[in-house]
């Protein structure tokens, strides 16, 4: 029985009870007073003890709203305070994000983590360039990588409504604020994540796939019958390198370490270079492109060697320099430095290739949310096969 049921009138209980204090009115309506014969009875008058019960229940009330009310609008983050080592991250609760004109509002499922989230976390140039924060930001979240279902369409977006599963790099270059529990995307840098793909294989084809996609795609043409020489085969961009020149019935060479190799040719290579016993480039000298993800000088002036005239080759980490130019020049090779950019029409294009089975993540490691500095830890060794997640 609800308390709001009860009228504050008397009561009539046994003479005495412990614990009870008792009206010492005279009896009215026949009833036996204190000390007369009969069952002696007592009024009591409860309307206090009600009043207080009400007031403690409406005070638990409005406590209990506030923090429903603070938990919808809510998250958890994981923070950067400063640059260096993991242990400067710091899994803090904030405000949730709103989505704005043009934005949806994603309660994420899964964050994948690359080589350049570990690059930011630990040197302050490279946070600034790539997070570019707002002058007098002091704490920053890092990432860029997502998949997760739309809580919110913010105005002006038609494509995604409230339910929908989408995946897609946040931001890049810039301030993706993906290392959390909802994160507001503009809409046009999302795709919708296919049926048969879960949240952490979509979240692992964001950065890793569409840099490969706009390397070989959107700069280097890649066709059919091309002969292409992806670096780093079984690693978070190679691997998807390897599938995306496959997927335009490309001929595959991938390098790699030994203990790669089966993993390379399993992805659909049509040769394997280890590069611990092997030149790539005595082996290779007609590539039509080269892909190299490798971030060293050095390395980059062999793949032009390995370019037949006319190719081309892609570089996604070393820059090219008055050496290279020169020996691009002399071999008529064209050079292509990219730097990937969230876009939502490439991303839809992954998720092509993923619905039809061409493209596939390969997951080595997941994580838990709050053991993402271990993430971190992992994509540092430079050892990963394929893509590392951290699961929400």
């Amino acid at each position: 029985m609800s308390l709001d049921t009860l009228s504050p009138l008397c009561v009539v209980i046994p003479a005495n009870p412990a614990g009870c204090v008792s009206r010492t009115d005279e009896p009215k309506d026949g009833l036996t007073g204190p000390g007369e014969a009969g069952n002696g009875v007592h009024m009591f008058d409860f309307t206090g003890i009600v009043s207080e019960i009400a007031h403690k229940e409406a005070r638990q009330g409005k406590r209990s709203r506030l923090t429903d009310e603070k938990s919808r609008k809510s998250m958890k983050a994981m923070i950067l305070k400063e640059n260096g080592g993991i242990e400067n991250f710091t899994l803090s609760e904030m405000e949730k994000p709103e989505a704005n004109a043009g934005e949806v509002l994603v309660k994420v499922k899964a964050i994948s983590i690359n080589p350049v989230d570990a690059g930011v976390r630990r040197d302050r140039a490279t946070l600034l360039r790539m997070l570019r924060p707002k002058e007098g930001e002091e704490t920053y979240i890092l990432g860029w990588d997502i998949s997760g279902v739309v809580e919110e369409a913010g105005s002006n977006v038609r494509e995604f409504k409230k339910g929908d599963e989408v995946f897609g790099m946040v931001n890049f270059p810039g301030n993706g604020k993906a290392y959390a529990e909802y994160v507001a995307v503009p809409s046009n840098q999302l795709a919708l994540k296919p049926k048969n793909v879960s949240h952490e294989e979509a979240a692992a084809a964001t950065l890793a796939a569409l840099t490969a996609w706009q390397g070989l795609v959107a700069n280097a043409k890649v066709k059919k019958s091309d002969k292409v020489l992806v670096h780093a085969a079984g690693g978070g961009v190679g691997h998807y390198a390897v599938q995306i020149a496959k997927s335009f019935g490309s001929h595959v060479i991938g390098t790699g370490s030994t203990a790669k190799k089966d993993f390379v040719l399993k992805l659909g290579a049509d040769e394997f270079i280890d590069y611990t016993s092997e030149k790539f480039e005595d082996e290779v000298k007609d590539a039509d492109i080269v892909f190299d993800s490798i971030a060293d000088s050095e390395h980059l002036l062999r793949s032009i060697a390995a370019a037949k005239k006319g190719g081309r080759v892609v570089s996604i980490k070393a820059n090219f320099g008055d050496e290279h130019f020169k020996a691009a020049k002399a071999r008529d090779v064209q050079t292509f430095r990219i730097l990937v950019q969230s876009n939502g029409e490439d991303m839809k294009q992954v998720a092509r290739l993923m619905a039809e089975g061409k493209l596939h993540s390969h997951v080595s490691a997941r994580y838990k949310f709050e053991d993402l500095p271990k993430a971190h830890q992992q994509i540092e060794t430079g050892k990963t096969v394929g893509k590392i997640v951290v699961v929400l």
